[in-house]
């Protein structure tokens, strides 16, 4: 029965949940955290080299073009949910570490998820193509214009960025996927007959920037330093951002006047958060001791927001007078 349990859980899940096992009972220090650190980069490098050639560039001028959906749609991820995490965060900070505190800011400024954002609009009967082309937009502007965000919003605080911080993300994040747009259509083939393995890479290269990044703060006492009365509201928080998300995206969507299908588009890719942008760019961002802290609220929203998906887009199909 546990392993029939196991084998319905989002296989992405189980890797992070192994990635945190692991991390915390051999996290990597010394020359290893070096080699491991490395390794991340690697891996980051891989995963929007991978992203850039899987996204044609036809898509992303179509999307582009719809500018009533995509506009509002960007004005809400990285508008509204920035301010409410900047408003969770506020609230966690008399309460949690301020490493924590931040990770809800953090979480707020992230873009939308790719897959799992379009796997739940086509279950719910939503537009698929336009939450596809929005969710990988999305993502896109994420490289650019999350660290600014959560710069403006929170002072700066936790981050080192600067000349070299930057020069590291346009060489990890930005410049391989350029390159993957430039070889797009060399590589097609390859990624189409190769679907299965390029899908294990981009999930590998997650865990291990989520191994890395918690190998830092286990180092620092991250166990010691989250007690058991912390994970409770962190858990709190969380949900309430979650109930934010979800609540608002749907609102908006009909607000906007958007079509149904359309309408459900945006609730997916509105309130879901990606822990495949989440995860590499705080291996970039932050200071290995506190990364992981960071990190603490976007797993658990990312874990929430898949239990919260399935039945939510079983509905959506199944009564269309719900909204």
């Amino acid at each position: 029965m546990i392993r029939r349990l196991f084998s319905h859980i989002d296989l992405m899940v189980r890797l992070l949940v192994l990635a945190i096992v692991l991390a915390s009972v051999l996290p990597a220090t010394g020359r290893g955290y070096v080699i491991a650190q490395g390794v991340s980069n690697a891996a980051i490098f891989l995963l929007f080299l991978l992203n850039g050639l899987r996204l044609p560039r036809t898509e992303v001028l179509r999307g582009i073009s719809h500018w009533q959906f995509l506009l509002p749609l960007t004005l809400w991820c990285f508008g509204a949910m920035a301010v409410a995490g900047k408003g969770f965060a506020s609230l966690a900070d008399s309460t949690l570490p301020s490493t924590v505190a931040l990770g809800l800011l953090y979480l707020g400024a992230l873009p939308s998820t790719v897959q799992s954002a379009t796997a739940y609009s086509s279950l719910a009967g939503g537009n698929v193509a336009n939450s596809v082309i929005a969710a990988a937009l999305l993502n896109i502007l994420g490289v650019f214009v999350t660290v600014p965000i959560i710069s403006l919003l929170g002072g700066g605080e936790g981050i080192s960025l600067g000349a070299d911080g930057l020069l590291k993300v346009m060489l990890i994040l930005v410049l391989p996927f350029i390159i993957g747009q430039l070889f797009q259509a060399r590589a097609k083939g390859w990624i189409v007959e190769h679907r299965e393995i390029v899908t294990w890479m981009d999930r590998l290269s997650i865990a291990v920037a989520v191994y890395v990044a918690f190998s830092g703060a286990v180092s620092q006492g991250l166990w010691g330093k989250v007690s058991v009365g912390d994970w409770a509201v962190l858990l709190a928080l969380v949900t309430g951002f979650l109930l934010f998300g979800f609540g608002g995206s749907w609102l908006c969507g009909r607000m906007l006047g958007l079509s149904r299908p359309d309408r459900i588009a945006f609730l997916f890719a509105g309130a879901h958060k990606s822990v495949a942008m989440g995860a590499p760019l705080a291996a970039v961002l932050f200071p290995p001791a506190i990364a992981g802290m960071v990190l603490l609220p976007l797993l658990a929203y990312h874990l929430l927001q898949l239990v919260v998906s399935a039945p939510l887009a079983n509905l959506l199909s199944h009564d269309p007078n719900v909204g």
